[in-house]
């Protein structure tokens, strides 16, 4: 297992969306393979921001968690917004982890 901190940092920005808290993982954060990692990196999220433990962000961060570090695992940053609508697992992946509108 590769330890943590998975997270390098975060930061709100203003977006077409609204707020978004974009996050950058680590090097270890996006090759980490254990199954509690992702608690572990969400944990050091909500250590440095408790505002983004807002209905529908950890399911963002989850999805971020799960598919981004597959399908684009160098992506810059995973952006999560508090104004986009919470829905279903699936419903969530077939948004590409961006439910309500387009990726920011």
């Amino acid at each position: 297992m590769l330890p943590p901190p998975y997270i390098a940092s975060l930061s709100w920005v203003q977006t077409e969306v609204g707020p978004s808290l974009q996050i950058v993982p680590t090097r270890n954060g996006r090759d980490v393979s254990s199954p509690t990692a992702g608690d572990e990196a969400w944990r050091e999220v909500l250590d440095r921001e408790p505002g983004a433990d807002t209905p529908g962000m950890k399911e963002q961060f989850d999805c971020h968690w799960t598919f981004a570090r597959l399908i684009d695992p160098e992506k810059p940053s995973w952006n999560l917004e508090p104004d986009r609508p919470v829905v279903s697992p699936d419903e969530m992946i077939a948004t590409r982890c961006n439910p309500g509108g387009p990726e920011e």
